[in-house]
């Protein structure tokens, strides 16, 4: 990174608690309902305004992150740029933490790191409407991410909820380390045919409540795309018996379009038992204990 004072943001992992597939668009997207909350885990993105626009990308799914030209960070950078015009961009130095093409939103929660520093560096208010437009034209899921707090989206990911009172939920992530690519898990998903509709999750359930109320409504939620996930990658399936197994799980799903899987605790110290555990028997897995709120 070029000389001068860096800025740092985390980039938290995204995590699908329910997701819903409400129905399909003319453009052949697909509509959904998605109680979204955010890990204390994440990339880490560094900024250093005043020079040329620039990325590098280091840590240990660097290698995973693809052609940089194409990297999120560079392009909400740019969309910004178009809505902005004469703001300072720099150069961003990435730190790859999370898995690629894992379902929780690793590209996305980068470019919304990045359109957070910028708006920083360049005194954008946090909720100067430039910033969301740019955030949307980036991809679907950098809005929810933009500001990193438990709600639910819809549509395409443009139509969010104001933020919930999600109580710290104890978790375990784990991810076998096999890719999903979100269009192949939908594709599968519509080859499956109709299906009984989900019925709408009642996020009212979920304020002011303690951990134990919130995990036993969280219970009555689905991910619609999990059976297609498992179709394209059985190992989902083996992520999510590992959890399902481990003393005191309350809950065994998968985020997004997978490959990875939470399960949900009543406590950090039985989150931290059950990293322990599955990572000792599945050493080649990606798995933390976090905190999701």
């Amino acid at each position: 990174m070029p000389g001068g004072t860096a800025i740092t943001e985390t980039a938290p992992a995204k995590v699908n608690l329910t997701l819903r597939v409400t129905g399909r668009r003319p453009d052949g997207y697909h509509e959904l309902e998605s109680l979204v909350a955010f890990a204390r885990v994440g990339d880490h993105l560094d900024f250093v305004s005043g020079a040329a626009l620039a990325l590098d990308v280091a840590g240990p799914f660097a290698a995973a992150a693809g052609n940089l030209a194409d990297n999120l960070v560079l392009k909400a950078a740019r969309e910004l740029a178009r809505r902005a015009p004469g703001i300072a961009l720099g150069h961003f130095s990435l730190i790859k933490e999370l898995p690629v093409a894992a379902g929780v939103g690793g590209g996305s929660a980068d470019a919304a790191a990045a359109l957070r520093l910028l708006a920083g560096a360049n005194r954008l208010a946090p909720d100067d409407a430039r910033l969301l437009a740019a955030a949307g034209a980036t991809g679907a899921d950098v809005p929810v991410c933009l500001d990193a707090k438990a709600r639910v989206m819809r549509g395409i990911g443009e139509v969010l909820s104001a933020p919930l009172s999600l109580p710290p939920l104890p978790a375990v992530l784990v991810n076998p380390g096999v890719p999903l690519a979100t269009k192949d898990v939908f594709a599968a998903f519509a080859r499956m045919g109709p299906r009984k509709a989900a019925a709408t999750f009642d996020t009212t359930a979920l304020g002011g409540v303690s951990v134990e109320t919130a995990l036993a409504a969280l219970t009555a939620g689905t991910n619609d795309l999990e059976p297609a996930a498992i179709a394209l990658c059985p190992t989902v399936a083996d992520a999510l018996a590992a959890l399902a197994a481990t003393s005191g799980c309350r809950l065994a799903r998968m985020s997004g379009s997978g490959a990875t899987c939470l399960g949900l605790y009543l406590s950090e110290d039985a989150a931290v038992t059950a990293a322990r555990a599955i990572a000792g028997a599945h050493p080649d897995w990606w798995v933390r204990a976090t905190v999701l709120a």
